[in-house]
C-alpha cells in the first residue's frame, strides 16, 4: 500500500513521521487505521538513527499486521467492493396443531380481540372499559392447560393490550419453569376480528412478523420458538409472506463497520421458528415463507447501500454490487456496465457533466431481468437515482451534509428490488433496471452554475444550481430506458427534493404521474407492500418556471412547488405518450430516529 507515492523518499519519510508522532487520537483523524499502521511501519524501518518513542521496532511491525475491521480506500485507490449483510440464520416453517408446546424456548400465542357492537363502543366512550380476558380455540385450551396463566396475563396488561385489539401489540413475557428448564410465553395481538370488513386483516402479517422478531431478540438465549396462529391468519399465503418479510427485515443489523467486540446480532441464538396454524394452513405455506425471506434479502440490500459510507460505496463498488446481484440470479439477470466512453457515445452529457468532479469514473449500471421461460408480455424500465454522495457541488450544502450518503436511496431501492426479482423470478415481465452512478463533488472539472449540458435526447439544460444534480443524471437514464431499451412504461425512484419532505413528511413518498392507470397500479403496490405513497399534482402551468433564456430548460424552478417542478422537469426526457411515474422517496428512505436506512422502495 502506498502512503505517499509521488513524493521523494525524504518527503515521504518526513510526512509519515509527522503523522506518526501525533497522539493516536489526533493522528486517526488524518488517516484510516490501516494507513496509520503502514505509516508506523515505515517509521520503524527507515533508519536506526531516528527512534520511535512509542515502543520497540518489533512492536511497531506487529501493529502494521493488525486485522482491520473493514476495507476502505488506500491512499491512492478507492474502495472497489461493498460487503453485504447476511439474512438471519433462523428458519421459518409451518406445522399443524400439536399437543407438544414444551419443546420450544418461547411460545407466542396470537389472539384476536372480539368485535364489539356499536352500543358497546358508545358505552366504552363514556366510561373506562371493564378488563376482560377473552380467548377461544387452541389459545383457550392452552390457557386451561396453564391453569389460566394467559388469562391472568391479559387481565394484568388489559389497558395496553386490550385482548390484542392492536395488531402487533405484545404482552410482557411470562416465565414458566418445568423439569429444570425455563420457557417463556407471550401473547401477540392480531387486531379485532371483524369479518364483515374486507380489510380487517390488512397489515397483520407485517405487524406480527415485527413483533415476533422483536420478542425473539429481547428474550435472550432463545433457540426455538412457536407461534400459534388462528385459521384466518394461517390460511392466507399473502399474510404468511408478509410475516416472513417483516420478521427477517426486523432482524437486520449492520455490523459491517464494527469491530468484533461491538457487533450486535439480533436474536443471535435463534435457530428456528414454527408457525402453528389452527385449522388448515395456506396452500404453499412454506413457499410463501420462502418468498418473504427472498423479499427481505432485497430490503437488506437497499439498507446496506444507503447505510454504507462514501469511502466504501462509490460508483465502482456499486457497479460491483450490481454484478453480484446478477451472478446470484441463476441467469435471469444480466449486468452491463457502461463506462465514460460508452456514455459519451450515447450522448449522456447531463449525467457525465455531474460526474466530472467524482473521484471514481461514472458507471452506468444496466440490469436486465428476463423470466426463466422467456415469455415476455410487457417491458418495464425501473430507474434509480445513484448519487453516492452529494456535497451540493459548488452550491455546497450548508446543512445535513453527513446524511448525503442516502442520496443513493433510489439506486438502493431498485437494486434491492432487482435482488428480490432475481430470487423470486416473476413471470411475464422483462425489467430494465438502470442507475447512473456517480458523486456530486467539487474540483477544477466540476460543473458550475450557468453551465449548459446536453442530455441524451438532445435537450439542453442550463444548470442554475449544482445541488439540483440528481435530475440531470436521471434525465439520461430515463432516455436510455425510453429510446435505447424501448420500455413500454418507466418508473423512477429518487431522493430528489426536500420540498417533498416538507409536503408529506418523512414517512410518505410522493408519486408524480399523469397516467391514471399507472397511478392506480402504484397505489395498489403501495398498499400491498405497506410502503406509504401519495399521488401529487402535476400542474402544467409550473412548466413556465423551467424555461431558460439561453437553453431548452433550467434545472430548477421557482422557490415554491419544488417537488412538482422536479417531476415536470423529468417529463422532458420520456415520450409523452408513454406511462411514466416519478416517485420522490426523500422522506421515507431514512429513519432519523434510528439513524439508519429503512430499505424503503425495495418492496414497492
Amino acid at each position: 500500500m502506498k502512503f505517499c507515492s509521488r513524493n521523494s523518499l525524504g518527503r515521504t519519510f518526513a510526512t509519515t513521521l509527522a503523522v506518526a508522532s501525533l497522539p493516536s487520537q489526533y493522528a486517526s483523524a488524518f488517516v484510516p487505521n490501516h494507513l496509520m499502521a503502514t505509516s508506523l511501519s515505515l517509521v520503524s524501518s527507515s533508519t536506526n538513527s531516528i527512534g520511535y518513542r512509542g515502543g520497540s521496532s518489533s512492536q511497531v511491525r506487529n501493529m502494521s499486521k493488525m486485522d482491520q475491521t473493514f476495507e476502505t480506500w488506500s491512499f491512492d485507490e478507492p474502495c472497489k467492493t461493498m460487503s453485504w449483510t447476511e439474512i438471519s440464520k433462523a428458519s421459518l416453517s409451518v406445522s399443524g396443531l400439536s399437543d407438544n408446546w414444551d419443546d420450544s424456548d418461547l411460545v407466542v400465542i396470537g389472539v384476536f380481540a372480539p368485535k364489539k357492537e356499536e352500543s358497546e363502543e358508545d358505552e366504552d366512550d363514556k366510561k373506562e372499559e371493564e378488563p376482560t380476558a377473552e380467548l377461544s380455540g387452541e389459545a383457550k385450551a392452552y390457557d386451561e392447560k396453564m391453569g389460566g396463566a394467559l388469562s391472568n396475563l391479559m387481565l394484568e396488561n388489559f389497558k395496553a393490550f386490550k385482548n390484542g385489539a392492536s395488531a402487533g401489540s405484545v404482552t410482557p413475557t411470562l416465565r414458566v419453569f418445568k423439569d429444570g428448564k425455563s420457557q417463556r410465553i407471550a401473547l401477540v395481538g392480531l387486531g379485532t376480528l371483524d369479518e364483515e370488513k374486507e380489510d380487517f386483516l390488512d397489515g397483520v402479517g407485517s405487524a406480527v412478523g415485527k413483533a415476533l422478531a422483536t420478542t425473539c431478540n429481547s428474550e435472550k438465549k432463545v433457540a426455538s420458538a412457536k407461534i400459534l396462529l388462528p385459521e384466518a391468519v394461517g390460511s392466507s399465503a399473502s399474510i404468511l409472506k408478509d410475516m416472513s418479510t417483516s420478521f427477517y427485515s426486523n432482524l437486520y443489523a449492520d455490523n459491517r463497520f464494527r469491530s468484533e467486540k461491538s457487533k450486535e446480532t439480533p436474536a443471535e441464538d435463534l435457530e428456528s421458528v414454527t408457525l402453528v396454524c389452527e385449522g388448515s394452513s395456506a396452500d404453499g405455506a412454506d413457499a410463501a415463507l420462502e418468498s418473504g425471506m427472498k423479499l427481505a434479502k432485497g430490503v437488506h440490500m437497499a439498507k446496506d447501500i444507503v447505510n454504507a459510507p462514501h469511502n466504501v460505496l462509490n460508483s465502482l463498488s456499486l457497479a460491483e454490487t450490481a454484478k453480484r446481484i446478477a451472478e446470484e440470479s441463476d441467469g435471469t439477470i444480466k449486468c452491463e456496465i457502461l463506462g465514460v466512453k460508452e456514455c459519451e457515445e450515447l450522448g449522456m452529457g447531463a449525467f457525465l457533466g455531474v460526474a466530472r468532479a467524482s473521484e471514481t469514473e461514472p458507471q452506468f449500471i444496466h440490469l436486465t431481468y428476463t423470466p426463466p421461460d422467456g415469455v415476455v408480455k410487457k417491458k418495464v424500465g425501473i430507474v434509480g437515482k445513484g448519487l453516492l454522495f452529494d456535497t451540493g457541488g459548488y452550491n455546497i450544502k450548508t446543512a445535513m451534509m453527513e446524511l448525503m450518503k442516502f442520496d443513493c436511496g433510489g439506486a438502493a431501492a431498485v437494486l434491492g428490488a432487482a435482488r428480490a426479482i432475481g430470487q423470486l423470478k416473476p413471470e411475464g415481465v422483462e425489467a430494465h433496471i438502470c442507475v447512473a452512478a456517480c458523486e456530486n463533488m467539487i474540483n477544477g472539472k466540476g460543473v458550475v452554475p450557468s453551465d449548459i449540458l446536453t442530455a441524451a435526447n438532445g435537450k439542453t439544460i442550463e444548470v442554475l444550481n449544482t445541488d439540483a444534480e440528481g435530475r440531470l443524471t436521471l434525465a439520461d437514464a430515463i432516455v436510455y430506458c425510453d429510446k435505447e431499451m424501448g420500455c413500454s412504461s418507466i418508473i423512477e425512484l429518487s431522493t430528489l427534493t426536500g420540498a417533498c419532505m416538507v409536503a408529506l413528511g418523512s414517512g410518505i413518498s410522493g408519486v408524480f404521474t399523469e397516467n391514471d392507470d399507472l397511478a392506480k397500479e402504484l397505489e395498489d403496490c403501495a398498499k400491498a407492500s405497506e410502503e406509504k405513497a401519495w399521488r401529487m399534482p402535476m400542474e402544467k402551468s409550473y412548466n413556465d418556471e423551467l424555461k431558460s433564456k439561453i437553453a431548452d430548460l433550467k434545472n430548477i424552478g421557482g422557490r415554491y412547488g419544488g417537488a412538482i417542478t422536479a417531476g415536470l422537469f423529468l417529463q422532458n426526457f420520456v415520450d409523452k405518450k408513454k406511462p411514466f411515474a416519478h416517485i420522490d422517496i426523500a422522506g421515507p428512505v431514512w429513519d432519523h430516529g434510528k439513524g439508519m436506512a429503512t430499505g424503503y422502495g425495495a418492496k414497492l
